[in-house]
């Protein structure tokens, strides 16, 4: 009997199979539950990153929503949008496709929100462009060029003590009001980039305009794409907007470009992920951060670098809680990166900008990227920081004793220089050649 119903079953497959690839026939499912973000929809067999859109109100665009997960039988979307007038009911249909944004040169100078839009009004997209995916792979680490480039940022106190490499990525770690977003803009305004891709996410709607206006200036802005998507919009969106500056950084990479991508920052991003993670279910585990969150920090991170076309320079803010630099986001971005600048509150309250803690910082391509002479010049200048900050406590009262140590002494008489050294304008950019020159006079024999 069982051998009778084979042939008869594929037949049906078979059928089933043209019916379904009909032009004509379009199936929908519909919502069934819709539980603080996350919408249940039966009937629909889609996969996970697949977009669908909700038909709402008679008169509105679909609602875009992202398929997240899957629970007995019903497929977990999240919006990409407010879910205002949605309900049980609304019929959902599948694109078949993931999230893309369309890249172009036509981009440069323009702000754009988290799923790629202009956000001014009236304001459109004009020349060719091109689709990229957002969750796209790193490039294959053997095809990876190696880091041999310095990419000057401008900024003295990176230059000569914390060299940057072209396809090196950098955290960039502090609390909140140290000044993170001003070094971001002089480096977007300052350094040798071609390109630079600013990704904003989780910012408040009023730092946006003022990073605009103040910290990125109209010479910023006219060679970067920014990316935003403040801390009112969906977490998916939040999310999407870290992956699409990732996206667009990719487009002009390949296009033999050295770009400079910036994200302000990777705590919020981590942040969205873990609100979307506990919205379905997942368990937490650090600190409330979900397992998926450790797991995407690195597909994320791992995309910048160098490939065989141009580079991406990676400036990825984490923004400490309590200044705690142990604490589990940027004890995990500081394990992905090539190395990390720590900003510090003390030097901020002294009103020493950038407020870098220079001890507390380091760049790990330095070493193959400059001359021996430059290392050295930059280990004694770190001596000698370290030196004095051993020392300052019994300095400052005034228990030491000059004379007591060669070490100490040196430090204590070139402590005003360094500070003139490492202190910067905001409207001040230091070449490369400057910067270097400017090293080597700090221990020059007076003329």
């Amino acid at each position: 009997m069982q051998q009778e119903n084979r042939p008869r079953a594929a037949l049906y497959s078979r059928y089933y199979e043209e019916i379904m690839a009909h032009p004509l026939l379009e199936i929908k499912g519909r919502v069934t539950q819709v539980i603080g973000l996350v919408l249940e929809v039966s009937g629909l067999h889609p996969f996970v990153g697949e977009v669908c859109l909700i038909e709402v109100e008679k008169g509105r665009e679909p609602l875009a929503a992202e398929v997240v997960g899957f629970r007995q039988g019903r497929a977990l979307l999240m919006p990409l949008g407010n879910l205002s007038g949605v309900g049980p009911g609304c019929l959902v249909k599948q694109t078949g496709f993931p999230f893309n944004i369309n890249v172009g040169s036509g981009l440069l100078g323009k702000v754009l929100d988290g799923l790629g839009q202009p956000i001014m009004d009236g304001e459109k997209l004009e020349g060719s462009f091109e689709e990229y995916p957002v969750e796209a792979s790193p490039p294959n680490p053997l095809e990876r060029e190696p880091i041999n480039k310095v990419m000057a940022t401008g900024v003295r106190a990176i230059d000569t003590l914390l060299t940057c490499g072209q396809g090196q990525r950098i955290g960039i770690f502090s609390g909140s009001g140290v000044g993170k977003s001003s070094l971001l803009g002089m480096i977007a305004r300052y350094s040798e980039a071609d390109v630079n891709v600013i990704g904003l996410v989780g910012e408040r709607g009023r730092e946006v305009l003022d990073f605009i206006n103040k910290d990125l200036g109209p010479e910023g802005l006219q060679r970067s794409v920014l990316i935003v998507s403040t801390s009112d919009r969906p977490a998916l969106e939040r999310v999407k907007a870290a992956l699409a500056a990732t996206a667009v950084a990719e487009y002009f990479r390949d296009q033999g470009q050295k770009v400079v991508l910036m994200m302000d920052s990777v705590t919020r991003f981590a942040m969205a992920l873990r609100e979307i993670g506990l919205a379905i279910g997942e368990p937490p585990a650090t600190k409330g951060y979900t397992p998926s969150v450790f797991a995407a920090l690195p597909r994320l991170l791992e995309r910048s670098g160098t490939s065989r076309h141009g580079s991406i320079t990676g400036f990825y803010t984490v923004l400490v809680d309590g200044d705690d630099m142990n604490e589990p986001i940027a004890d995990a971005v500081r394990g992905i990166l090539d190395g990390h600048i720590v900003l510090s509150r003390k030097l901020a309250s002294q009103n020493h900008y950038p407020a870098i803690d220079i001890l507390g910082s380091v760049s790990r391509l330095m070493p193959s990227i400059v001359d021996g002479e430059h290392l050295r010049l930059a280990g004694h200048i770190r001596d000698l920081l370290s030196a004095y900050r051993e020392s300052e406590d019994l300095i400052n009262i005034g228990a030491y004793v000059k004379g007591s140590n060669a070490r100490i002494d040196e430090a204590i008489a070139h402590q005003e220089s360094l500070n003139q050294f490492l202190r910067q304008d905001l409207s001040q950019s230091i070449s490369w050649q400057n910067s270097r020159e400017a090293m080597e006079g700090l221990f020059a024999p007076p003329s």
